[in-house]
Parts: C-alpha cells; structure tokens; sequence
C-alpha cells in the first residue's frame, strides 16, 4: 500500500531522504515543501564563493527544483512555508512566501528537516544598523558577495569565531579586506583545546587577521559602522558579519507539543523518530545521542543531516536500521592550514566529570627525507586504564584530515588506543613513515595505559616548577639555549644516567624535550633507577606554541608565525676566497629542513675547539644563505661556501664566542622589509621604499615570502612539472608580476588597468621597470623556498638575480640595519 510522505525542508537531511525514498519506493508520493527558492545547494561553499575562490555560483546548486522532480518523480514546492502541523488532522499548514495563500496538505509520514537559523541577539542598535550580515543559504551569500564586489569595503568586522566566522575571515582576507574578528571565548573554534588552537591563532595573525579574544559586542553605533566592545574598545568597520552559532528551527515542532530537548532541539529516538510515531525529524533541528558517551547533544553539520536524511527513507520502508549517534568529526581550511576534530575535547570532558588522559605528537606528515614534509601536530584523548578513545585533534598544513578520518573510523570500529599501533596503513615516503602519526600517538597512548609512561601537561608544568618541582629539559644545550621552560634545567638525555646522583627519589621528577620522546626516554631511566617521573607531553612545542600565543594576546600585538623552513636558492656564488685550516670534522645533515642543518652544525660546533673545522652538507639550497648568516651572528669563520653535486657544501672555523660591535664601529644602516603581499599596489610600494633606501646609501635587502613570490615571477617562465596541488594553487595565483590584482577596487582586474594607465600618463615607472631598477642600484632580493614549496612555485619560474635564503638571511640582514618593514 502506497503512503503519502511530506517532507519539510531540502538541503542535505530533506533532499537525501526524498532521493532515497523514491529509490526504494516507486509508488510512495513524496512531497516536499521548502520556503527557499533553492532546495539542495552545498551551503558548506557559500563562503569560498564569497571570497571568489569558487567563481561559478552554479556549482553551488547540487539539485534545482525541475532536475529533482523530474530525475525522482518527486512534488517539490519551493518558495512554501510549512506554518503549522495539525497531529489529530494528519495535514501540516502551509502559506506560498511570494503570494501569501495558505491551504493544508494531508501525509501520512511527515519528515521534519527544518535545519538550524543563524543567531541574531538583541545587541543595542543592531536595529538600526546598516551592512550587517549573516551566511545560511544562496540568498544571504549572493548580498554578501554583491555588497564586496560593489562596496569594495576596505575593513569587516567577523563576530564569532566557529567554522562559518574563520572561513568568513579567510575568504574576506582573500578579497583584500581588512578583517577584525571578535570572539567572547578565549580561543577560536571551540571543538579544539587550547594548546591545540594556539598554532591556529598564530596563522590567522601571520595572514592579517586582527584577533579580539576574550572580548564580545556592546553595542553598534553610526548605523553599525562602529562596534562597541565591552573591553571598551571601538571598531571602525564597512561592514559586519555575525557568525555566534546556530539555533534549530524547530518552533512548528514546539508549538505542535513534540517533545524538544537541549538548546529546543527536536528529540528523536535512534529511529528518528519524535514523540509523534507519524513525525520524523532530521538534521540540524535535532537532538540525537552522542556517540561516545550516549549523552544527548545537538550537532549542526552535514554528515549527520545526510546520513540521517538516508536511514529514516530506510526506516520508512521498513529496514531494519537505527542512527547510532554523532561523533561531531569536523574540519576547516583556515588559510594555508588544516584543522580538524572528532568526539569530545578535554575542555567537554572536564567539565562532565570523566576519567581520561591525553598525549600529543608532533610527527611529519610524510618522511622526513622525502621533500615537503611538514608537522602534523595531533591530541588524542582517552580512558587512562581501558584505552577507548575519547576523542582526537588535529593541526597542520598536510596529511591532518586523514589522520583524523583514521581514529575516527577506529571509534566507529570500537578500536582502543592498544589497537592504534597495529592497524596496517599505507606508507610511501611521499605520503606517510612507516610508523604513520596514527601509529604513533598510539604508542605514545599505550605507554600510558600500559603504566610505562605517566604525563603532565603544558598548563601544570610551569605552576609545578615555581613550587619548587624539579623539571629536567633532556634536550641538547643548544636547544635549550634557543629556548625554554622558566626553572628547567638541562641535562642532555645522553648524560643523564651520569647525574643521577643530584636527583631525589623523595619527590617526583619532571622531563622535558622538544616534542615528548626524548622525554620518554629520559622518563624510562628516571623510571627503572628508582624515581618517580612525569614526561611533559607534546614537549616544549606544545608548551611554547601556547607561550607564544599568549604573550601575543598580552602584549596586543599581531606576531606573525615564525617561518621554520629554509628557502632555496637561485644561483650557486662563488666560493670563498679563504682556505680551511687543519683537516676538518665532516657532518652530513642532509634530508633535514630549516632550521635542523642550523642546529646540527649549532651542536657540533659547540663540540670543536678554537680554530678546529667544520665542513657540512646539506641538501637544502637555502643553507646557503642561512650559514652565513648564522656564522656572523654567533663569532665563527664561514671559510667557504659552495654547491657540489647539488648540495650546499661549507666549511667553517670555529671562533670565540659571539660577534660584537667594535667601539667606534659605524651604526647599522641597512634596510630590510618582508613583502608578503602580492597585490599590485603594495608591491609598488615595497619598490619604492626600496629604492629610496637604496639612494639614501641603505643596504637593502628584500625578502619575498608566500603571495609575495608572485611579485618576482617572470612572465616567460619555461613549463616545469608540478603535482595536482601545485598545479592548482598555479592556477589560482597570477602568473607573474604584470598581472597582480590591486588589494581595493580591483573590480575584476579593471581597476588594475586604470591604474596603469594612470601610472604611464603620469610617467611613473612600471612594476617591472621599478624591480629593473632596483636590481641594478643594489637591493638585494631573497625569495622564501619554504613558502615556495608551499605555494608550489619552482625555481625556474623567478626572475634572474634572485637569492635564496632562510629565516637566518633575513634575520641577518634585520640586525645590521635600522629599518624593518612588514607589507
């Protein structure tokens, strides 16, 4: 017997359920009512299209209206609100949005998908208040981007910091817009823990976005172009976009008398189904069971919404299926970096009362010595003596979306972190280690559970030394000395079992390394002679990245991340002039990236005695810049330098002790400027500071970095290969400097031609002349690999007269000059 089914609501939940009810049943009527003039459209790009990295809106549009009726056989009504539901009739009421008729329509299974509605709070004068904006379907996302496109607004505010405020912000920065983005929290994306988010935080400042924590909205004023803090401050702003959370649109269900939970979700059981057996609800609207503690819990995202939308057309036809509950396993592209969780975070935990653990990793995404690895930091969390798994975390430029994908499906399997270890993972070089970041936070995990390693964490560490504990940082000395834990002390883990003797048995110790495993190491002696011991886990990364973050909240300023990757260069310099003298020591440190050539040659030198030699290899070009930067910062020789077989050969002579300024020596009067932007005009800007500098007698070096790089592209580049991401991060980027955008009113690329134009009849030299001219009056150009890598730009494709150096070039060049610039 055939059934009348009504569905309220499309998207993801409604348009899937509808799908699969005609799959499995011919002769069902479906009907589904929608409000909206769009029924089923990928609502998680609308903020990629906003800021044009998607360009064609119709990709957007996974199913119109005629394409669905008529592939399905379905009797789709869009623009039709659904007002009310009469349970005792067995009809819902519904009102046509654009004439305003109203009539009832009879089902027999009803389907609730009526999705969640942006928060909107009662902020004084947001009534009043112009150019305020929210993102939740086509509609809102086309006035957001005709307002960008047609407003050219110079600065936004973001309020919120979830998924939908962090890609708003990001695809914002991508328009040229200046963004301001408020949080009332003391981090941005929630699902993650603090440490975690710190990285994050970092990368977001690094790209330009001014971060107001621990902050939220007063008040609007000037029609809300000024938002008022209640820390006080006062934003200037174009244009706001809020982005709080999301409520469930279940008020039809209420006001029906369906039972409703948490935040006026509707509850379901594991059959979808309501407290009425002829309404079933799906989607954002619900509240379901989650998955790890069977706890109730709200969790507005796509795969739960389609999943759902798939079993309750099961159901409905009689399968014997149930929903089992929602994870909440999410990620987000934040600008060049990957975030991504699952289950439940130790801020979730604490607050419930649950016994658990946690460790963090800080592995490479793929093997070391292969090019392109970079780290994946990953937090596990889980029962201390059971092992199941709680929940995990993930952040880095590569590789985190399938670590996460892995322990999330390993949840779904009942896996605990015992089993993390065993589970047989594809590893080449180019995509993974043989022991996967997987497998090895599960060893880090199981020493946990197995008793042979106990953890304390970066927000007890530093409270335990002022209290008098004992923390012994096991790196080398030359580690320590590029940074520590206040109160550490350092005792290399090579000799420690030779100072055993210093330690108490009475109280328990506490190690430190960079990233926990030398820590381990060392907990694993302390451990076996008799102490007690605690390894701090994560390491000083861990511990430093949150150090850092903080120290950038209080001081108010907008650090940019530190580059940790050496950069290649563009042609081999002859070698020195001066000779080696005696028969040097040999240290090979190939396959490392910056800043590890610096610290092996760092460590080693440390081991030789006045005078003794040094000769190094090392496959990474930029070392080439940074060696020499290094040896005049730290007194030591750089006798010579060259490139042998395509590796950078040196050869140094250990001095004695820091290089100092002579009494009488000249001041510095160099000039030296990042140049991160590569828009038009800001580049011409860079050019013309730097000849300036340069006629002012300045030494003048330039450092490219990231979109920077486009600037010194040449335009005749010969074809090189590239892999698939590289061949599209080519493809978004201008090719080279003649077709920079300008950061305001670029209108599509016709601002940029008028300014040209304005720039010839004014007589006013070209981009090209200005690089042209700057070569030729010395200023010295360093083009960043790290961030060539990154962006996928080779060698071949730069403009001639270009060096290549690391974060050492640059930060030689900063300390003899007297100028800085960041553009």
């Amino acid at each position: 017997m055939s059934k009348k089914i009504v569905i309220v609501g499309g998207v993801a939940g409604g348009a899937s359920a509808a799908a699969r009810l005609r799959r499995l049943n011919e002769e069902n009527q479906i009907v589904m009512f929608d409000r909206g003039e769009y029924i089923s459209f990928a609502n998680c790009g609308l903020p990629y299209y906003i800021g044009d990295v998607i360009q064609d809106r119709q990709k957007l549009l996974v199913q119109t209206v005629e394409g669905m009726n008529k592939r399905f056989q379905l009797d789709i009504r869009n623009l039709t609100e659904v007002t009310k539901i009469n349970r005792a009739e067995k009809t819902v009421t519904v009102k046509h949005v654009q004439t305003g008729e109203t009539y009832d329509e009879s089902y027999d299974v009803l389907i609730l998908s009526p999705g969640a509605k942006p928060i909107r709070p009662n902020i004084p004068g947001i009534e009043e208040a112009e150019d305020i904006f929210t993102l939740r379907n086509i509609p809102d996302t086309d006035q957001i981007r005709s307002y960008v496109d047609e407003k050219a607004p110079k600065h936004a505010t973001v309020i919120g910091g979830g998924f939908i405020g962090i890609e708003m912000a990001e695809n914002l920065r991508e328009r040229g817009v200046d963004v301001t983005l408020v949080e009332m929290a003391d981090q941005v994306m929630t699902p993650l823990d603090r440490e975690m988010v710190s990285p994050v935080h970092e990368h977001m400042r690094l790209h330009g976005v001014d971060l107001q924590l621990s902050d939220g909205v007063d008040s609007f004023s000037n029609q809300g172009k000024r938002v008022h803090l209640k820390s006080g401050r006062v934003i200037d702003t174009d244009m706001v976009v809020l982005s709080i959370g999301v409520v469930p649109e279940s008020s039809i269900a209420t006001e029906a008398g369906l039972e409703t939970g948490m935040r006026g979700a509707i509850r379901v059981n594991e059959k979808m189904l309501t407290s009425d057996s002829n309404i079933y609800a799906i989607g954002d609207a619900v509240e379901v069971l989650d998955y790890v503690f069977k706890e109730p819990t709200v969790v507005p995202l796509a795969w739960p919404a389609n999943r759902q939308g798939r079993l309750v057309a099961d159901i409905i036809n009689g399968r014997d299926v149930k929903y089992n509950g929602t994870m909440g396993t999410g990620i987000a592209k934040v600008f060049d970096m990957t975030v991504a969780s699952t289950g439940w975070n130790e801020k979730r935990l604490k607050a419930a009362g649950k016994a658990f653990e946690a460790v963090h990793v800080h592995p490479g995404s793929h093997a070391g010595y292969y090019p392109g690895s970079t780290p994946v930091s990953l937090k596990l969390l889980f029962h201390p003596t059971t092992g199941e798994i709680y929940g995990a975390q993930g952040v880095g430029m590569n590789g985190v979306d399938k670590r996460i994908d892995v322990i999330a499906t390993a949840m779904k399997g009942g896996l605990t972190v015992l089993d993390l270890p065993d589970l047989e993972l594809s590893y080449a070089p180019p995509f993974s280690s043989a022991k996967d970041p997987v497998n090895m936070i599960g060893y880090v995990a199981s020493n946990v559970v197995l008793g042979d390693n106990e953890v304390v964490h970066w927000d007890e560490i530093e409270g335990l030394v002022k209290n008098g504990a004992t923390l012994l940082d096991v790196r080398d000395e030359s580690e320590h000395e590029l940074g520590k834990i206040p109160g550490s002390i350092n005792v290399p883990v090579n000799s420690l079992r030779d100072n055993l003797d210093n330690y108490s048995k009475d109280e328990t110790i506490y190690v430190t390394c960079q990233v926990g495993l030398r820590g381990y190491l060392a907990a694993r002696i302390l451990r076996q002679n008799g102490f007690k011991v605690k390894n701090l886990s994560g390491g000083y990364k861990t511990w430093s990245q949150v150090k850092r973050d903080f120290d950038a909240i209080e001081e108010g300023t907008k650090t940019a991340a530190d580059e940790t990757a050496a950069t290649a260069t563009k042609e081999a310099p002859q070698a020195m002039m001066n000779q080696p003298i005696g028969e040097p020591i040999f240290l090979d440190t190939c396959g490392l990236q910056c800043p590890g050539p610096i610290l092996e040659v760092n460590k080693k030198v440390a081991e030789l005695g006045e005078g003794e030699t040094l000769r190094v290899l090392a496959s990474d070009p930029g070392f080439f810049a940074d060696i020499e930067a290094w040896a005049k910062k730290t007194g030591n020789k750089l006798v010579s330098k060259q490139f042998v077989n395509g590796r950078v050969e040196a050869i140094l002579q250990k001095g004695n002790g820091p290089a100092a300024v002579q009494a009488g020596a000249p001041a510095a009067d160099g000039a030296s400027m990042v140049v991160f932007s590569g828009d038009l005009d800001r580049a011409l800007a860079s050019f013309i500071i730097a000849q300036g500098a340069a006629a002012m007698g300045k030494d003048v070096t330039m450092f490219f970095t990231f979109w920077g790089l486009n600037v010194i592209r040449k335009p005749d580049a010969p074809e090189v290969k590239k892999q698939g991401l590289e061949k599209m991060f080519g493809m978004m980027m201008p090719s080279h400097a003649g077709e920079l955008p300008l950061s305001n009113m670029n209108f599509g690329g016709v601002g940029q031609k008028m300014m040209k134009k304005v720039m010839s009849d004014k007589n006013v030299p070209s981009l090209d002349e200005m690089i042209k001219s700057a070569q030729e009056a010395g200023v010295k150009m360093v083009a960043c690999t790290m961030s060539m890598d990154v962006m996928g730009i080779k060698e071949e494709e730069l403009i001639d007269g270009i060096d290549l150096g690391g974060v050492a070039a640059y930060l030689g060049a900063a300390e003899g000059g007297n100028l800085n610039l960041f553009i």
